[in-house]
């Protein structure tokens, strides 16, 4: 369950683009909370990076929302797994993941100044988008467990609010 809210916690670094993949084959609890799970803590290390690069005091904020919001999901969610007894099973969207974010952060960690604030916010923008859309159109639909599903939802309209957030900074950042 860590992982559910933590998907839409992911909205730093990696593009769900593997996720609509699943929409043919409905993901079982076991993988939403995997995707989930690894999805939070893609977001977590992209709020980390930009806290140890960024000099923008508003990029500063917002990372640090992220970092603390994604971390507080997490935590919920992983009492939730372990109170049901579940155990996350790993799944090509869970590893798409994965690999888009190591290929993201190694794009951004090149970056530094204002080109990297800018290139951090637009990540983050794209991947709330990707992220809420899998949320609404594939994970949540797919849930089973009430809890779980209610977890989600949770998560979903914290991670919208993310999503205003980051655009609203975007456009401050042109």
């Amino acid at each position: 369950m860590k992982i559910i809210p933590s998907l839409l916690a992911a909205a730093s670094f990696a593009c769900l683009s593997a996720v609509p993949t699943l929409a043919a084959d409905k993901p079982s609890d076991p993988q939403i909370a995997h995707i989930a799970y690894t999805a939070g803590v893609i977001d977590i290390d992209a709020a980390r990076l930009a806290l140890s690069k960024t000099k923008n005091k508003d990029v500063k904020s917002f990372a640090q929302s992220m970092e603390k919001d994604h971390e507080a999901v997490n935590e919920q969610a992983l009492a939730l797994v372990k109170k049901l007894n579940v155990t996350p099973e790993d799944n090509a969207t869970s590893q798409a993941l994965t690999k888009a974010a190591k290929d993201k952060q190694a794009e951004l960690s090149k970056l530094d100044g204002a080109a990297f604030d800018k290139a951090y916010i637009d990540n983050e923008v794209a991947y709330h988008k990707q992220v809420n859309g899998a949320l609404k159109t594939l994970l949540i639909p797919s849930a089973e467990n009430k809890q779980l599903k209610g977890l989600l939802e949770t998560g979903l309209k914290l991670f919208e609010g993310h999503q205003q957030h980051a655009e609203h900074m975007a456009m401050e950042l042109k």
